[in-house]
């Protein structure tokens, strides 16, 4: 047999054998995967992904998916030792980074967390996963001012990144220690009322440790009468996933506001941008009114979707109303125009509060408003309103009525 012959067979017998090699590590590799994904067996998938590295060692993509097994298996110390041999192996993997600094972030130490995502963007600066993970970290460690310009980079730069939109409406409420508020409504009516209502409030807000507190004044002039309401609002961080609010309200003008009125809701964080609300408000007109709440919002590249409802139980019944609202950010957190359609009647506007009783929710109420808010220098935003609805006010009697409004906050 000649030396060329032996070479060509040699040469075959060589590449047969990386050829079978390397499929059988990516077999192992699609098996550990689905043991994990699939059957949650987590204890198959990491024999399956040990026997895969033993065939390819320097295959760190097999690494990386053992370690966040073992995260995802609790065995912190273990997953901690993989990604470490990954970063001494090749510094320069992505991928190692996001796992690694998840891990850590999910035991509760988000200032490692926040070390390892500034080591993977120096790596790769335009990541945008990283970016937003380092966002999420400085907001866990109450340094909002640099989570809100690190967001608004990446909005900036990406301005349909869904996840990160999401995650900075809760970090601008955070990035300003203290707020203030101003907003005025008109609204007039064709048939129901000869006067036109007139709406003030004036709040001031500071955060917290614990979250925003809001202390709030509302004027109104309707009936021909004059009244004050005083508020007093808190949203308090229960985790990363869970925030409430809690609310009461006081007023000696009763007819004008009512006497007394509360509200508490839980908030959820959900995966994949979703939020979900669930709670209740209470007010007194003399009779005890209890409104049940519910909403569930989606972010979807440039759009913010919200659908809410209002259930009223009484005297047997239940009265209900629902709002769906959406808006299109044009820029940032507080950049958008809005759009809203309702039935029925909201109890957390101010517009409507004195109207709902036991009697009157029930009245069909349909509605349309449109919204613009903008922001100037991140420091001050406005927001301009207006709105039309067409309410059943007596038995078989409708009006219509149109809603200006106009606010101004100043952050610092």
């Amino acid at each position: 047999m000649s030396i060329k012959l032996y070479i060509s067979l040699f040469f075959i017998f060589f590449c047969s054998s990386l050829t079978s090699f390397a499929q059988n590590t990516e077999e192992l590799y699609s098996q550990a995967r689905t043991a994990a994904f699939e059957s949650k067996n987590y204890t198959l998938a990491k024999q399956l992904a040990k026997s895969a590295i033993q065939k390819s060692p320097d295959y760190l993509d097999i690494r990386i998916f053992l370690g966040r097994l073992y995260t995802w298996d609790k065995q912190i110390d273990s997953a901690r030792m993989v990604f470490q041999q990954v970063i001494q192996q090749k510094a320069d993997v992505e991928d190692v980074y996001i796992a690694y600094a998840n891990l850590e972030f999910w035991n509760d130490n988000s200032e490692k967390a926040l070390i390892l995502s500034n080591q993977g963007l120096s790596y790769f600066p335009s990541s945008v996963e990283l970016a937003i993970l380092k966002a999420k970290f400085l907001n866990d460690l109450n340094k909002w001012a640099e989570a809100d310009q690190v967001i608004s980079e990446v909005i900036n730069m990406h301005p349909k990144q869904t996840e990160a939109r999401a995650l900075a409406a809760r970090i601008r409420e955070n990035s300003s220690a203290n707020r203030i508020g101003v907003n005025y409504g008109f609204v007039s009516f064709d048939k129901q009322f000869a006067d036109p209502w007139h709406l003030t409030s004036l709040d001031y807000s500071r955060q917290t440790s614990i979250g925003s507190i809001i202390g709030r004044i509302n004027y109104a002039n309707r009936f021909n009468s004059h009244g004050v309401q005083y508020e007093v609002d808190a949203y308090p961080r229960l985790s990363d996933t869970f925030m409430a609010y809690i609310s009461a309200g006081y007023s000696p003008n009763l007819g004008v506001f009512p006497q007394t009125r509360a509200g508490f809701s839980l908030y959820a964080n959900l995966p994949k941008s979703y939020e979900a609300e669930a709670g209740f408000r209470y007010l007194q007109f003399g009779d005890n009114t209890w409104i049940y709440t519910a909403s569930l919002g989606k972010y979807v590249k440039s759009f913010w979707f919200n659908l809410r409802t209002y259930l009223t139980p009484s005297s047997g019944q239940v009265g209900q109303s629902f709002t769906f609202t959406t808006r299109y950010y044009v820029g940032g957190t507080d950049d958008f125009l809005s759009l809203g359609l309702s039935t029925g009647l909201s109890p957390d506007d101010q517009r409507n509060v004195v109207l709902i009783n036991a009697s009157s929710y029930k009245f069909q109420s349909n509605g349309l408003t449109l919204a613009y808010r903008r922001s100037i220098k991140s420091f001050h935003v406005i927001n301009l309103k207006a709105g039309w609805t067409n309410q059943e006010y007596q038995k078989d009697t409708r009006g219509n009525f149109i809603e200006l409004g106009v606010g101004y906050i100043r952050r610092f």
